[in-house]
């Protein structure tokens, strides 16, 4: 199946379709904007051709970083791939699939998981991650609410349909922009402002990166978990990357700033 918080999969049973995470609405093809955001494959494909279950970025020479409920109980190994429209026989990378250990499926709090390569992954240059308290500092100072930040991600467009039940996915790397919502001490929550012709995420993004900045940024600050609506147009929920319980994980595998 492909990868969603479980109010997702519930409303995807309901009107009959596939299952998928999140993904990118109201944006553009990100061509080679974002080199470091790859995407979860499948072993074969689903009912509509396409392979891409979920989005992650690498954050050192061998350490790719998603979420945690994109891997099944039990899983050991991911593929992934970096090219900018996967298709069969793009290059496809398998490293070893670890969760965080304080993941629980019914909470959506530690959900994180990266994929590790036994040797680095050439020509791309890692995201960074955030010092911690980063958001925390940007609100003391009054600058986060204007901020922007640019999602990326796999996946299907905005859902058409009379209940937004049709999903439109083309295994192609996607970009957005989107605006400041509210700031929690775990999730950073991204809000659509239409009036700026903004986008958000939707089913095929999971794990995909939040970046603080315009469409070039490579600062990774949050990684996409969820959404208020199931038709992709309203507020994002990201899982912070500068708190002490996300930092707690990813300095196991990468030299934090």
């Amino acid at each position: 199946m492909r990868f969603v918080p479980l109010v997702m999969v519930l409303v995807a049973l309901i009107v009959g379709v596939p299952s998928p995470a999140s993904a990118i609405t109201n944006g553009m093809p990100d061509g080679e904007s974002h080199p470091a955001v790859g995407a979860l494959v499948g072993t074969k494909a689903f009912p509509d051709g396409t392979w891409s279950y979920c989005t992650g970025t690498l954050i050192a020479p061998t350490v790719f970083l998603t979420a945690a409920h994109c891997g099944e109980a039990g899983q050991k190994t991911a593929l992934v791939s970096f090219s900018s429209r996967y298709q069969l026989g793009s290059g496809v990378y398998v490293g070893r699939y670890e969760t965080d250990p304080r993941y629980d499926e019914k909470s959506e709090l530690h959900d994180l998981a990266v994929v590790v390569f036994s040797t680095p992954i050439p020509g791309i240059k890692p995201a960074r991650l955030p010092a911690a308290g980063l958001l925390d500092q940007l609100k003391a100072n009054g600058t986060l609410a204007s901020s922007l930040f640019t999602p990326v991600g796999y996946g299907s467009m905005l859902p058409t349909g009379s209940h937004a039940q049709k999903l439109h996915y083309s295994d192609t790397r996607r970009r957005t922009t989107i605006s400041f919502g509210r700031l929690t001490a775990s999730w950073l929550k991204l809000s659509v402002d239409t009036a700026k012709k903004e986008g958000g995420t939707c089913f095929g993004d999971s794990g995909g990166p939040n970046f603080l900045g315009g469409p070039t940024s490579d600062l990774l600050v949050a990684t996409t978990i969820s959404g208020d609506d199931n038709a992709c147009r309203a507020t994002n929920l990201d899982y912070r990357l500068d708190t002490p319980a996300a930092r707690r994980f990813l300095r196991k595998y990468v030299t934090l700033p």
